[in-house]
């Protein structure tokens, strides 16, 4: 029908300039709703070009969605955004794959070659990434450990898995009427997703994410070719090729390739060669009375977002603790590394709930430069993307990886829940053992609230 093609036309278009407008700040609310609008116009043409018998079953299904959807987006916090965002792409991937597997089984054996070929990837993509994402739905919402799970022989057990769903997937190629072998494939690359993503380091979620995304988006686009439906090649191509490029650009920020993400088991503490005891045994505490003063009579101060603030949900009293102490006539800025948090843009979303001016965050490279003339570096519940072991001890794990140079600073304070020197990666963090370092033990919310009401009373 032309109607629905020029309907799909202005959908591709709405989901590229929502991906535009979402690449900044000022403009993320039209992207956010362009992409929406796109959506359900692209609803509607599916269901004007296919000429459905039954569109009851269609509307209960989009309500029942929809309503789901929107539960999600309400009742989860933004601390929850990771998790959430996992879990989306478990969905997505499941559905793109059942339907890959229907339309295997309703026109099987009359499969041409091609289609076999898109169908088998986009099978074989849809169901890794939805087990995948399940487990990192689990790890992100501590259902499971967050810990890398490493066996002997883990690399040559994945790699056996990932090859025989391929060579079953080839065997399609030319029986495809084989439907066993079929089942067989599905539940190789199912196994596959487990494998994958249980092997990976909480220090590598937000990597994982975004491959995650990736792997959904071209599972998407190829269940386009098959269905012959070209907003779905637009969506799942504009999909993949996002969350690609975004891992990419993560892998770069951690110094790091693809394939040591996949599969280097990063942030095993056994790999740790940094002294436990040596990272510990210098550390200063003080309380929060002894900490104000600090804040309050410095000139200058950088605040360093971590996932501790996530989970203390403390981002409201960091607003706070920054209007408080430029009211006194203290600088504040934020520097934002690429992979704080679990997921990529967490910390960024999390503050801009809190109503963070957004020109007060700053990326690394842009801010790395200041901390050596700052007075305070105060740092939020983050570990290691402060941790100098990234530039100073070769035998760490996170040996390459650029760092915000907060050491640098001419005091460095961290906000930590409790004693120790590891973060969530399991590697020592020899910061909290400098000179011009002194921990501040606490809740991060409950600290940055007292901290503002001694300040207050200065």
């Amino acid at each position: 029908m032309i109607l629905a093609e020029l309907i799909y036309v202005v959908s591709a278009v709405l989901f590229i300039l929502s991906l535009r407008w979402m690449s900044e700040v000022k403009t993320s609310r039209r992207g956010n709703f362009a992409g929406a609008s796109g959506m359900i116009l692209a609803i509607i043409a599916t269901i004007m070009a296919a000429g459905l018998q039954r569109y009851d079953i269609v509307i209960i299904a989009v309500v029942i969605g929809g309503v789901a959807g929107a539960a999600m987006a309400l009742k989860m916090p933004m601390t929850a955004v990771p998790q959430r965002t996992a879990i989306s792409h478990a969905f997505g991937a499941l559905a793109a794959a059942l339907v890959g597997t229907a339309e295997y089984f309703q026109y099987t054996p009359k499969i041409d070659t091609f289609t076999m070929i898109i169908l088998a990837a986009e099978v074989i993509l849809g169901y890794l990434t939805f087990t995948g994402s399940i487990i990192a739905f689990a790890k992100l919402q501590g259902l499971i450990s967050g810990r890398p799970f490493i066996y002997p022989g883990r690399r040559i057990i994945s790699a056996v898995v990932f090859i025989s769903a391929i060579a079953a997937g080839a065997y399609l190629l030319f029986n495809p009427a084989n439907t066993l072998m079929f089942l067989i494939m599905a539940a190789l690359a199912l196994v596959f997703g487990v494998l994958l993503v249980m092997a990976i380091g909480g220090a590598d979620m937000p990597t994982v994410i975004a491959i995650l995304n990736s792997f959904a988006g071209l599972s998407a686009a190829g269940l386009g070719f098959v269905l012959n439906n070209k907003v779905l090649i637009v969506a799942g191509a504009l999909d993949g090729s996002s969350g690609l490029i975004l891992a990419i650009l993560m892998c770069k920020a951690m110094n790091r390739s693809f394939a040591n993400v996949l599969f280097g088991g990063f942030g095993s503490a056994a790999k740790s060669t940094v002294s436990k005891d040596s990272a510990e045994k210098n550390i200063k505490s003080m309380d929060v009375e002894e900490a104000a003063p600090i804040l309050a009579y410095a000139h200058s101060l950088i605040i360093v977002p971590g996932y501790g603030m996530a989970v203390a949900q403390a981002q409201h009293a960091v607003y706070d603790l920054m209007d408080t102490l430029e009211k006194k006539g203290v600088k504040v800025d934020f520097a934002i590394h690429p992979v704080a948090g679990r997921m990529p843009g967490h910390m960024n979303v999390l503050l801009a709930e809190a109503d963070v001016p957004y020109d007060k965050l700053k990326e690394m490279d842009h801010i790395n430069h200041e901390f050596k003339h700052t007075d305070v570096a105060l740092i939020v519940g983050a570990n290691d993307i402060v941790n100098p072991a990234a530039t100073q001890n070769k035998g760490s794990p996170i040996y390459g990886m650029p760092i915000l140079k907060a050491y640098e600073a001419k005091t460095v304070m961290v906000i930590k829940r409790s004693a120790g020197g590891a973060g969530f990666s399991g590697i020592s963090n020899e910061l909290f053992g400098y000179p011009n370092t002194v921990m501040v033990y606490g809740d991060a919310k409950e600290v940055i609230n007292k901290l503002i009401q001694n300040i207050r009373e200065m």
